[in-house]
């Protein structure tokens, strides 16, 4: 399996674009680990509308598909437009520069070239009145026998007008990793089952069996209240939990005492234990 050395900036739970050439459709598919899962993208409408619009851009050629996007509620505050903006750029010119070099190959070495792609799209998981939360889903084709899909997220500090991680709100990943780590299984292995059609032997020693670190994996912050963040969601990638035919997980939890225990206290107006 070919795959070039772009950097990729990732997310969901995943609708995937198909790949150029031979490519095989990435699985869409996500299994949601609960009835409250967490959408990687809010149906809640805006309080009010934006006055600027978000960006989509789309490109296709001999050479490469190209396409990225962000919402409306992104757009309205400049600097994270700008941020966005800048990853467009650096997103579209790995893509380019990955794919001359390639077809340069292929072509020396008298092998068909296929198109590379690369599709990145923003979307709102919640948005507060102190924050605004986003999550990205990535599919990417390099030429190999498929592609690849991942998330990505970001949060915008409406307060200290920055870009953060979730992970930055938290004293540290180990404390944050023994707040999620028993809820987040649980609900991993009852997805699993639900694609596998029985019941998960954990740590079994068969693969793709025991549980992974969720804070390994891409965390969004979501709000059943639109006024705190009282839930956490984990994007887990396909190979991560289990084989490619499987797609992408989505499991979702609560925001409990353990998760109130592990913020740093700066941050923890901004969250309430869900109900």
């Amino acid at each position: 399996m070919r795959y070039s050395g772009m950097v990729v900036v990732l997310a969901f739970a995943a609708a995937a674009c198909s790949g150029s050439g031979d490519s095989d459709p990435q699985p869409s598919a996500t299994a949601v680990a609960s009835e409250e899962a967490l959408p990687m993208a809010s149906t809640e409408a805006p309080s009010e509308a934006p006055a600027v619009k978000g960006r989509s851009e789309k490109e296709e050629n001999d050479l490469y598909e190209f396409g990225y996007s962000y919402p409306d509620a992104a757009a309205a505050l400049p600097g994270l437009r700008a941020m966005l903006d800048r990853k467009l750029d650096d997103t579209k010119g790995e893509l380019v520069s990955s794919a001359r070099s390639d077809k340069a190959e292929m072509t020396k070495d008298g092998f068909p070239y296929h198109a590379h792609s690369m599709q990145v799209d923003w979307k709102v998981v919640t948005d507060l009145p102190g924050w605004l939360s986003l999550s990205s889903e990535m599919y990417q084709y390099s030429g190999g026998a498929h592609g690849m899909s991942g998330f990505d997220t970001l949060l915008w500090d409406r307060g200290a007008d920055t870009a953060r991680k979730p992970m930055d709100l938290f004293t540290s990943q180990d404390a944050l990793r023994d707040a999620l780590r028993t809820p987040f299984c649980d609900g991993l292995d009852k997805a699993r089952a639900g694609k596998r059609g029985e019941p998960v032997q954990r740590d079994s020693g068969q693969m793709f069996t025991e549980c992974i670190d969720p804070t390994a994996q891409t965390l969004i912050l979501g709000s059943t209240n639109r006024k705190t963040f009282d839930r956490i969601g984990v994007l887990v990638a396909p190979y991560e939990a289990g084989p490619y035919a499987e797609g992408s997980y989505e499991v979702t939890v609560p925001v409990t005492g353990k998760v109130m225990a592990a913020l740093k206290p700066q941050y923890r107006s901004a969250f309430s234990v869900k109900p």
